[in-house]
């Protein structure tokens, strides 16, 4: 076998295959939208039929745009985060971008600035900043050229980007209301860390949902999103008769506040009902299953990724805002109060 023949296809082999012009060819798999869906077709049934793959480094210099996507987000420990991460890579992928994360262990201004430097240094298309704190989001925003698109999710702190957003508040609504409707006079809250977006949303979502149904509003007690301290609150609050509901602000922390419970002798959902928040894959496996909100954290990162590409494709894109929902998942942590 020559070595002519030995290399691999190239666009003009498409081109000949298909009866069409390199030209088409090329616009074809930049997803130009002046293409017919017959020509279209042609064009990929020769790309399948020759196993052509893009050659990546020769659209960046035919475009000037290079085909990888930077991502920033806090330490794939955290599942929400790492959860939107892999949702916008299985994206990225079905849009032959490649993506490059970088995990952030400590989310303050010197390690966000740091992560920028280093993605903007490799040359990347456009930024995802997966970060739940607004103060860390502005000082990464600002250190982003103009010309180089961003898009944030799980914060919004700027109109002129991109932006995409879980419902934090209405979810905490729905665990709120769940627990009211089943007769609960109160529902005590475990809270995440102060300065956190989700954290802020979701304690306010279950204040206001208190408030407007005429039930008092206990003082909120505080953890830091792990399951040792929703053990350390479960404690607490396992000491407490006239606890008989409880709002955990993520699964982890539900974990440990059941345990704590167990421990103190209060049953779930006999004398205690509980609700976490996220759904993760382990909630259902709790003893017993967790009723929980569901995040569509998947979707989220699609959505992210969507609208840099809007960018990317458009001259003078327009910013845009996207909210996911979040639902309620009931399992049997939650019942009536006896009595």
């Amino acid at each position: 076998m020559s070595a002519v023949s030995r290399r691999p296809p190239a666009l003009h082999d498409v081109a000949a295959v298909a009866g069409v012009s390199h030209q088409t060819v090329s616009r074809v798999l930049n997803d130009h939208p002046h293409v017919s869906a017959a020509t279209r077709a042609k064009v990929e049934r020769a790309i399948d039929e020759l196993g052509y793959r893009r050659n990546m480094n020769a659209r960046v210099l035919a475009t000037g745009r290079s085909n990888v996507i930077g991502v920033i987000s806090p330490s794939s420990i955290l599942y929400g985060p790492s959860a939107m991460v892999d949702g916008l890579s299985r994206a990225a992928q079905d849009a032959q971008l490649t993506v490059t994360v970088d995990h952030l262990a400590e989310l303050d201004p010197r390690s966000v600035r740091a992560a920028v430097d280093r993605l903007l240094g490799q040359g990347v298309a456009g930024l995802l900043l997966v970060l739940p704190l607004d103060s860390v989001v502005e000082v990464a925003s600002k250190l982003v050229p103009p010309r180089t698109p961003i898009v944030t999710v799980d914060s919004q702190v700027d109109d002129q980007a991109s932006s995409v957003t879980i419902d934090q508040y209405a979810g905490a609504v729905h665990a709120t209301r769940h627990l009211l409707e089943l007769g609960h006079p109160t529902v005590w809250h475990v809270a995440g860390p102060q300065g956190w977006n989700d954290s802020a949303a979701r304690e306010q979502g279950w204040h206001d949902t208190l408030s407007g149904a005429g039930a008092e509003v206990p003082p909120v007690v505080r953890g830091d999103w792990s399951p040792a301290s929703g053990y350390q609150a479960g404690r607490m609050l396992a000491r407490i008769p006239d606890c008989t509901a409880i709002f955990a602000a993520n699964d982890h922390m539900a974990l440990g506040l059941a345990r704590a419970l167990h421990e103190g002798g209060r049953a779930i959902p006999g004398d205690v009902s509980l609700v976490g928040f996220d759904d993760v894959p382990e909630s259902a496996y709790y003893t017993p299953p967790l009723t929980t909100i569901h995040q569509d954290f998947a979707a989220a990162g699609r959505a992210g990724l969507e609208l840099l590409l809007e960018q990317l494709r458009e001259d003078d894109p327009t910013p845009r805002s996207v909210t996911v929902p979040a639902t309620l998942v009931p399992r049997t942590s939650t019942a009536p109060p006896r009595g």
